[in-house]
């Protein structure tokens, strides 16, 4: 049989590391720290079956069960205006719509701005699953710093050279993967005003917004954009990318969109055609859980995970040879660490699941240019204290005998 006649988009799509990384965790004799999951002993179960039963009572079954609007389940988007009130953010249910998981906005996002040879601005690294989403409409990257030395015109002069142009800027402002590193207030300030001069949206991914564990919360740049253009969503560049999978439960796959109407109506018509809406009943569902749970249930993963952040911290400070340096997040799920140069993470990780037994995320995947081959990624949201003093006591002997 001869091969397929793919698309040319094809070409680029690749196997998420993390993803085949996953299967790790099914293994008794791998300590991972790779899956930059939610600890599923803190899922909010008791209010899922509350939200289920409800759904399925005889007055609300009908609906629960059937089609839905492409927009959204109104009562959930509803509370998702009052939380991104809570966030500085002030929309109307027409500036939210729900996706299938974040993953589905970026995908859809994607599909709406880019076309081949056009450029995208990420961060450098970035998240895999951006890098994914976009990939698959033949742009070429480019590295978003706002605080760096390359003009605007420069930027946007590359692109044109590139055989396209700037369509928009990615980031994950707050605790972001894989560096957990979070952008200061005045790092989103010259972002807006990089966004105006090269006429582009921010796509601000907000997946890990509620995890903040230490430190002054920073708006987000939906809200100091909104301030900056006297209160109207309508004038804002932003779309805010947001998700349950954090906070709630990933298997439900709820997540939104938050912008201009402009905006907002083009993407329900990509929904419309993508999966005509997400699943009605995990809509109503994630709704009864956000009602009844949501402060409760951040406030309990917070306490969990900020531990689990600290001890990690101290056992990397422990055990770890001289060379090796990582970062220190006031939040979310990642700790992001630099080897020596000259070692390779992806060759690290080979030995050390022959000899060490540990599971860790390269880092060259978050690397549009495949560059970052000396980083690696740790993941602290599943790791109880005994694996971590394990865990980063067998990593460090690892790297001290690589280097």
């Amino acid at each position: 049989m001869s091969q397929p006649r793919l698309a040319n988009r094809a070409n680029r799509m690749r196997a998420s590391e993390i993803r085949e990384l996953l299967k790790l965790l099914a293994r008794p004799d791998i300590i991972s720290f790779a899956g930059g999951i939610p600890d599923e002993s803190l899922f909010p179960a008791n209010a899922a079956k509350e939200g289920y039963v409800k759904a399925l009572d005889s007055e609300t079954q009908g609906k629960s069960l059937q089609y839905s609007l492409s927009d959204g389940h109104a009562p959930l988007r509803q509370w998702i205006v009052e939380y991104m009130a809570s966030l500085g953010v002030t929309c109307e249910l027409e500036n939210v719509m729900i996706t299938s998981g974040s993953q589905q906005a970026l995908d859809f996002i994607a599909k709406l701005y880019l076309s081949p040879n056009d450029t995208a601005l990420v961060t450098w690294p970035t998240y895999l699953g951006a890098l994914q989403a976009f990939n698959a409409y033949e742009p070429r990257f480019d590295r978003l710093d706002p605080m760096g030395n390359r003009s605007s015109a420069e930027i946007a002069k590359d692109a044109e050279d590139a055989g396209g142009s700037v369509k928009f800027a990615y980031l994950s402002a707050d605790f972001g993967n894989p560096t957990g590193q979070t952008y200061s207030r005045e790092m989103r300030e010259r972002l807006i005003e990089m966004a105006d001069e090269l006429d582009i949206p921010i796509i601000e991914d907000g997946a890990y917004q509620a995890l903040r564990y230490d430190g002054t919360a920073i708006p987000p740049i939906l809200a100091i954009e909104q301030e900056q253009r006297g209160g109207d969503i309508e004038a804002c560049r932003t779309i805010y990318c947001g998700s349950f999978s954090k906070t709630l439960a990933p298997g439900l796959r709820i997540g939104w969109v938050c912008g201009s109407r402009q905006i907002l109506d083009r993407l329900v018509i990509i929904k419309q055609a993508g999966d005509l809406h997400t699943s009605t009943i995990n809509q109503m569902v994630i709704d009864h859980i956000a009602r009844t749970v949501f402060d409760e249930q951040v406030e309990k993963i917070g306490s969990v995970y900020s531990a689990r952040r600290d001890k990690l911290l101290a056992e990397l400070k422990k055990n770890m040879p001289d060379g090796v340096s990582w970062t220190e997040p006031e939040g979310g799920m990642f700790v992001w660490v630099t080897l020596p140069k000259g070692l390779d993470g992806a060759a690290l990780l080979e030995k050390s699941l022959e000899t060490e037994k540990v599971a860790f995320v390269p880092g060259q995947a978050f690397f549009a240019d495949g560059s970052g081959a000396n980083t690696i990624r740790l993941s602290f949201s599943c790791a109880g204290d005994e694996m971590i003093e394990e865990g980063m006591a067998r990593l460090g002997r690892l790297i001290a005998n690589a280097i």
